[in-house]
């Protein structure tokens, strides 16, 4: 069970407002290989991510319904439901996220990441 609250932990954390305008945070916690597909439908690998982020306005975000499945020893996969702040003049709006993470040199990197709107939550 302690890998799954560390996962939480990792997950949260991406979440805060200085990790998200830190750089060496970002890439210490993105594989190199990362790729994400955004509520946007936009796609992104890490150096973009890496680039964008430290750039955009923080939004406060909260997680619940959090589930994570082992599949296999380095390697998991979490599923979640995150709930973003009402900012700059958008509506609280909600969304599921789903994450890849993989154990590497002893410490585990975002793999892959999507997130799909809910709608009208």
């Amino acid at each position: 069970m302690v890998w799954q609250q560390l996962l939480l932990a990792l997950e949260t954390r991406l979440q805060q407002a200085e990790v998200r305008a830190d750089r060496q945070a970002l890439d210490a916690l993105l594989a190199d290989d990362f790729l994400e597909f955004g509520v946007s439908g936009g796609r992104w690998n890490k150096a973009q991510v890496l680039d964008s982020l430290v750039q955009q306005d923080f939004i406060e975000r909260s997680i619940s319904e959090f589930e994570v499945q082992r599949l296999a020893a380095d390697l998991a996969q979490v599923i979640y439901l995150c709930h973003n702040a009402a900012a700059g003049g958008r509506a609280a709006s909600s969304a599921w996220r789903s994450s890849l993470w993989r154990r590497h040199d002893g410490r585990w990197q975002m793999l892959f990441h999507q997130g799909t709107l809910r709608p009208g939550a």
